[in-house]
């Protein structure tokens, strides 16, 4: 199908770029004399960034299509990546590694692709298709961290940066198997509520809440490992390609990962898979801080990690749309990423800036490990029926 291919392909590309950040931490900081405080601020800016604006994202997609939402994402992904490179103000560094990258980011990835996929796909695939997509964004990490890494090792950094800027571009021509003819003739998909009802309905529901809370710890967990965690291991003697082999693994593993839970999703409860990833990331977490870090140990959990790294995201999209539809379903999963990335944004933020204070990223790795189990507990009361509607609500 051409709208899963190119959703996937636009993830891949913008999800792959994003997540080998974590390797310009030290780069960056040993070139302009910043502490990892500044990365780690300009990192959490990002990604409230791309919360809070994927909302609007999915508003305009929704009703416009994602055809011109994603291809203005792609150019303002390729300034915000030169911004990076030539910026020497950390304020200024984080307008553009924060606010414009996460502009970029919010109509390049997943709220946005998902809407197409929601409205493209049939309910009995539905599931199974958007864990493709976010397998593709897993692959999308396996396969550009280690280009990124060696882009560092021998281009330098800033070059590196140049060369993912032009990159961005290709996302254009891919945004163009996504236009939706549906958008351009009114009448043809029909929408029984309002953006403010379907607001009112969402944010009354338990439910929502329950999922929003649980991808608040999504967020902080998966966006705290991926950029401190290769400081975390130099920190500790380990060499730097230990940590993007990490990553890679990580992508890796999450390709089948997420393409595994998007298709339990159509079989199983989808809030009992929910609450098994984050209890299991919990444990995977305290058996690596009990466990001697040495590349094999670093290895094992970024594979196991990478099982549960993305597959929240599937699963929890699809559980968005059998209970709410997908008439709002791109504007609905922005406000559920906008509480991953307040997630994300405290993850990052917090890692810099207690590693800044104390010297150890230990505190956050405990913070992460009673995160995982809060969020286990509070994803078993949600309600996965279609949401009743006893009138017909107009615009």
């Amino acid at each position: 199908m051409q709208v899963l291919a190119c959703g996937a392909a636009i993830v891949t590309l913008s999800m792959g770029i994003r997540h080998g950040f974590g390797l310009w931490l030290q780069p960056i900081t040993q070139a302009q004399g910043w502490g990892r405080q500044e990365f780690g601020f300009a990192m959490a800016i990002q990604n409230l960034s791309w919360g809070i604006l994927g909302i609007f994202a999915g508003m305009v997609a929704d009703r416009f299509g994602a055809f011109r939402v994603i291809a203005l994402g792609a150019v303002i992904y390729g300034v915000g990546l030169l911004g990076m490179a030539w910026a020497t103000n950390s304020w200024v560094f984080a307008l553009f590694t924060g606010v414009i990258i996460g502009t970029a980011q919010a109509g390049t990835t997943y709220a946005v692709i998902y809407g197409v996929i929601g409205r493209n796909v049939s309910l009995e695939r539905r599931s199974w298709a958007m864990g493709v997509a976010a397998a593709a964004g897993s692959f999308g990490q396996f396969l550009m961290v280690p280009v990124e890494g060696l882009l560092i090792s021998q281009m330098g950094w800033q070059t590196a940066l140049v060369i993912l800027a032009a990159a961005t571009l290709l996302m254009i021509p891919l945004a163009w198997g996504l236009r939706e003819p549906a958008m351009n003739a009114p009448g043809q998909f029909k929408r029984e509520q309002s953006i403010r009802q379907a607001l009112v309905e969402a944010f009354k529901y338990p439910s929502f809440q329950w999922l929003m809370a649980g991808y608040f710890v999504c967020g902080f967990q998966v966006v705290f490992i991926g950029v401190h965690m290769p400081s975390y291991l130099k920190d500790h003697g380990l060499a730097p390609q230990v940590a993007s082999y990490a990553l890679a693994l990580i992508g890796l593993f999450n390709v089948f990962g997420t393409y595994i839970a998007g298709s339990l999703g159509q079989k199983m409860s989808k809030k009992k898979i929910l609450a098994f990833i984050y209890m299991a990331r919990s444990v995977a977490i305290v058996l690596f801080l009990l466990a001697p870090l040495t590349p094999t140990s670093v290895y094992i959990f970024s594979a196991f990690m990478g099982l549960l790294w993305l597959s929240t995201v599937p699963v929890t999209n699809a559980a968005v749309a059998q209970i709410f539809g997908v008439a709002h379903l791109s504007m609905l999963s922005g406000f559920i990423f906008f509480s991953h990335q307040i997630g994300s944004f405290m993850g990052v933020w917090l890692g810099g800036y207690l590693y800044d204070k104390t010297g150890s990223y230990d505190l956050v790795w405990y913070l992460a490990i009673a995160l995982g189990v809060f969020a286990a507990l509070v994803n078993l009361p949600v309600r996965e029926s279609p949401i009743a509607r006893p009138l017909p609500q107009t615009a």
